[in-house]
């Protein structure tokens, strides 16, 4: 049993603008990612240092990590489908 696509699926005038946020964002993401393992190489024991609530900086840093891909990702997703709607109503008017 075949059935068609749900919605018609056209061309998308934001695919290059989308692009480049993504790779903006994935360069931010790698220099932050990048202090997190030149800390480590560099300097071990500062990832042993305790801070808020005498946890250790290893431990901070990575949930900001998980945190920050999160936001990323979330703030992606809102401004890519604000890019979506208005290029592709462009087209349609």
């Amino acid at each position: 049993m075949l059935h068609e696509p749900a919605v018609e699926l056209g061309k998308d005038k934001s695919i290059p603008q989308k692009t480049r946020l993504g790779v903006v964002m994935f360069l931010i993401y790698m220099v932050v990612y990048s202090g997190f393992v030149v800390i480590g190489t560099v300097f071990p024991e500062a990832l042993g240092v305790k801070f808020i609530g005498g946890q250790n900086l290893a431990f901070l840093y990575g949930m900001g990590l998980i945190v920050l891909a999160v936001v990323m990702g979330l703030i992606y997703n809102f401004i890519c489908t604000r890019l979506e709607d208005k290029l592709n109503k462009e087209e349609q008017s």
